[in-house]
């Protein structure tokens, strides 16, 4: 009886896992580039003051937007994550937004890389960041 039991459990506990990936929410739009990028003195000072965020077009896909949130730094792709990357698609610093400079201008908090005004399928893509001693590296 104990078998049988421990059969049935098995049994059930196997054809709940699902065999698709359709819970990963991976955006089409915008493809993995490894790049591990150190930013210039210059940019590391501009750092330095809470709530400055700073464009670089070194790494990513259309460059990089670091922003020092005051309790660290976050990194996010400059590419609008939900159109394909073009011309427009390279998003612009607007105070603590990023804008899409696409038609529809797209805008996002550089805080939480969430949508502003507006509910979106995708979020802006987030990055490493590490500060080893006032050298600045970005990373994915």
């Amino acid at each position: 009886m104990r078998t049988a039991l421990l059969l049935l459990f098995t049994l059930c506990f196997l054809t709940a896992c699902k065999s698709d990936d359709d819970g990963n929410n991976r955006n089409p739009f915008l493809f993995d580039t490894n790049f591990n990028i150190q930013l210039s003195s210059i940019e590391s000072l501009d750092l330095e003051i809470p709530a400055n965020p700073i464009y670089t077009s070194n790494g990513g896909i259309r460059g990089v937007i670091v922003i020092n949130t005051g309790s660290g730094l976050l990194a996010w792709e400059a590419s609008d994550p939900n159109h394909s990357p073009n011309e427009c698609s390279t998003m612009i610093i607007d105070g603590l937004s990023a804008q899409c400079q696409c038609e529809d201008a797209h805008r996002y908090n550089l805080f939480t890389g969430q949508a502003e005004g507006e509910v979106l399928q995708y979020t802006m893509l987030a990055y490493r960041v590490t500060n080893n001693g006032g050298v600045i590296t970005v990373s994915n």
